[in-house]
């Protein structure tokens, strides 16, 4: 049962002890005691595992104790951080700083066309290329 041991099951573990898949399973239905053979190499094999995670952890090894508490203990590591900002302003603070952003943006954003008071202003004429007749015609229909 080494094959059992180091993990093999059901076909594969029939295959490794030199038997056809179908005379281990009729073997394991007349004979309990290889079915319990079985389970035994297995609980052996993962108490040694078990002892050299144990013993690396004892040892200061942090990924095996991270191991052991992850899968024997359903520990989960953190994975957020609470970051917590109390900060307070009062309604005349926020319209005061929301002010100068804005006076700023007017600012830097000022197009060519605007006056001296930052206002915009037309400077179209009739004969330039953007001008535009607002002024709708009167259309003859004719019948």
């Amino acid at each position: 049962m080494d094959a059992a041991r180091l993990g093999l099951k059901g076909d594969r573990l029939a295959i490794a002890a030199g038997m056809m898949p179908t005379e281990y399973r009729q073997l394991c239905q007349f004979d309990p005691i290889v079915e319990y053979a079985e389970l035994k190499a297995r609980t052996e094999s993962e108490m040694a595992m078990s002892q050299v995670l144990h013993d690396a952890a004892a040892q200061g090894d942090i990924k095996a104790a991270t191991t052991i508490l992850q899968n024997q203990h359903d520990w989960v590591a953190k994975q957020q951080i609470n970051v917590e900002i109390d900060q307070r302003i009062s309604i005349s603070q926020a319209l005061e700083m929301a002010e100068k952003r804005l006076a700023t943006v007017i600012m830097d954003e000022t197009p060519e066309s605007a006056n001296s008071q930052g206002l915009l202003i037309n400077n179209r004429k009739e004969d330039g290329d953007d001008y535009t007749d607002f002024k709708p015609s009167k259309a003859k229909r004719t019948a």
